[in-house]
């Protein structure tokens, strides 16, 4: 075994989601050992912990992701300033991926992974209008608050953990989402000499768009 792909998160419910996520996408992957999803208090938190933690790991062949919402920021100089951080610590090649523009527009980006996570049954969310009016959950500045408005039971940890059941990587409209599990296929296959005997049917899946960036 060489090494496992380390994610650092801005939040909880980040973590939550991608525990469940990724075994049901790569279901040889077990946490701890294939990846570990470390979890920060907000974004702050995460920017002092990044240059703490790529440097004092010392697990031989980890690789890193960082995992943060944009929040309407200048997402290329956003970008540019975290590459810059993981340049000086000596981790050129961690994976830096933003989510435009919070978590919940990738829920908003499968309105059928809403329905079949919670009890939607008297007022469907996967409707005509609702999927064109979250044709591009990205553009959405806060879709926390459009969440709420169609479930206003909603709680970021329990709602995190009910969805990862049922989002579709493939189908979801939020391209943040398929852009970080693109880059997570490219990691993963990069490692998969080391991790599976046979690729996952997710990671075989137009494995000629995934590239580093």
């Amino acid at each position: 075994m060489q090494g496992k792909i380390v994610f650092l998160l801005e939040e909880p419910s980040m973590k939550v989601l991608l525990d469940k996520l990724l075994p049901r996408l790569f279901p040889e992957w077990m946490e701890g050992t294939h990846f570990i999803c470390l979890q920060h208090e907000g974004k702050n938190d995460l920017d002092k912990s990044i240059p703490r933690k790529l440097k004092a790991w010392q697990e031989p062949d980890a690789r890193f992701v960082i995992v943060r919402d944009n929040d309407n920021a200048n997402c290329i100089e956003l970008k540019r300033k975290l590459h810059a951080i993981c340049e000086q610590t000596g981790r050129p090649e961690t994976l830096i991926r933003l989510v435009c523009q919070e978590l919940e527009s990738w829920y908003l980006g499968d309105l059928q992974a809403l329905d079949n996570a919670f009890d939607t049954t008297d007022a469907t969310l996967n409707t005509p209008k609702n999927r064109k009016r979250f044709a591009n959950p990205d553009q959405w500045q806060k879709p926390s608050v459009e969440i709420k408005r169609l479930l206003p039971s909603f709680q970021k940890i329990a709602g995190a953990r009910a969805i990862a059941e049922h989002l579709n990587v493939q189908n979801n409209r939020s391209r943040s989402f398929q852009v970080l599990f693109e880059g997570i296929q490219y990691l993963a296959r990069q490692m998969e000499h080391a991790w599976h005997e046979t690729p996952s049917p997710f990671l075989l899946t137009n494995i000629h768009k995934i590239k580093e960036s």
